[in-house]
């Protein structure tokens, strides 16, 4: 699971390292300054001259003295500069090399400056960007990494990398929990304030939609609720046959009708069925669809004015990308999406897709598949994907 991303995230750490050796190579060399300094020894002078000398040498003393307060005074401002959230960003990314100089000597901690991260962040969009990663989202990273480091202060022998990768952590957590929604408690309550509970999948041919709706019943039924499925795909005789076989290995009933019937009708009678037999939740498949097919969208919407469904949910699969995120984007723009379920997870050699869809359709991913098994449905969370993005 997401090699390929694991994979370049070891080279991007490594470059880093790269340039933080270069950088302690530099600041082995300020500190050894000083030492060059005291190995100069004065010159045998006239006693004539000594006055002069001894003047001279005050003179300097007192213009160093004025320099090492001038930069204590604008460390003194850049700390409190610091305190002042988004705005520390633009003043910290101007820090010059006084302000660098006096750190590194008196508090023994180097100035992460703009120079470093333009060093580092254009490889790091690109290791996103082919990592199937929105370009939004990789805009908006970015700008949190760039806006969170500039000016930071790290202790010598912190490494940079660390540093950075784990604020990479931090911040795609953070864009995932954006539209954070527990699917389980929300249904606990729909079904309590009335059933049947009326679940809706959209999404394109070859994505697992189907599959997905039979995990999801088995998930449903370990839980205690009582399920019917809807074969509402009447487009193909293949997704309705395909349904049914799911729904004799789970021993849940399905409706149907034949091939061409208005789906529609087909949805509605399922959840007539579910009322009459007290049953909690009607799981109802759609034809797969390209948002850009009018007469099928047109169908999806006459469903959800029919059936008026309490969730209707995006499936497609992760291996697909930038597709999918795009997908998922056009769906919920032509009819409206509650939350994506993702599929092959497993497969998924980037990971990029489960980062973006959440972003690009302010909703949340509710599941991903990552197996062939009905118990290979796992709820989503972030903690769980970020450990997977970057533990070996």
């Amino acid at each position: 699971m997401f090699k390929f991303l694991k994979e370049k995230l070891k080279s991007f750490r490594k470059k880093i390292e790269e340039i933080e050796k270069r950088e302690e190579e530099k600041v082995e060399e300020v500190e050894k300054e000083p030492a060059k300094v005291e190995e100069i020894r004065p010159e045998p002078v006239r006693v004539e001259k000594a006055e002069r000398v001894e003047k001279a040498v005050e003179r300097v003393e007192v213009e160093k003295a004025k320099v090492e307060k001038k930069v204590e005074e604008k460390v003194e401002e850049v700390e409190k500069v610091e305190e002042k959230g988004k705005l520390a960003s633009k003043i910290r990314g101007k820090i010059g090399f006084k302000e660098k100089v006096s750190t590194l000597i008196l508090k023994r901690e180097v100035i992460i400056d703009e120079k470093k991260l333009d060093d580092i962040l254009p490889e790091l969009e690109m290791i996103l960007l082919e990592s199937d990663v929105a370009f939004e989202v990789v805009e908006e990273i970015s700008a949190m990494l760039r806006e969170r480091l500039v000016g930071r202060r790290k202790k010598i022998g912190e490494k940079l990398a660390d540093i950075v990768i784990e604020e990479l952590k931090i911040i795609i957590k953070e864009i995932l929990d954006r539209n954070k929604f527990d699917f389980d408690e929300y249904l606990d309550k729909l079904v309590a304030e009335r059933k049947p509970v009326n679940i809706i999948f959209v999404g394109v041919n070859g994505t697992g939609k189907t599959t997905t709706i039979a995990k999801l019943a088995k998930r449903l039924m370990d839980r205690g609720y009582s399920v019917v499925l809807a074969a509402g795909d009447t487009f193909r005789a293949g997704a309705i046959e395909q349904l049914e076989e799911h729904a004799k290995r789970l021993g849940v009933r399905l409706i149907k009708h034949k091939a061409g019937a208005d789906p529609a009708a087909v949805i509605y009678d399922a959840i007539v069925h579910a009322e009459s037999k007290g049953i909690d939740i009607v799981l109802a498949d759609t034809a797969g669809r390209m948002h850009t097919k009018k007469n099928l969208i047109d169908q999806l919407e006459k469903i959800k004015r029919v059936t008026e469904p309490d969730m209707t949910i995006f499936v497609d699969e992760s291996i697909a990308g930038n597709d999918a995120v795009e997908r998922a984007r056009m769906f919920n723009e032509a009819v409206g999406i509650d939350g994506s379920i993702l599929t092959k997870l497993d497969a998924d050699p980037k990971g990029g897709t489960a980062i973006s869809v959440s972003y690009v359709t302010g909703k949340p991913v509710l599941f991903v598949g990552v197996g062939q098994d009905y118990d290979d449905l796992v709820k989503f969370d972030s903690d769980w994907l970020i450990k997977r993005i970057f533990e070996d």
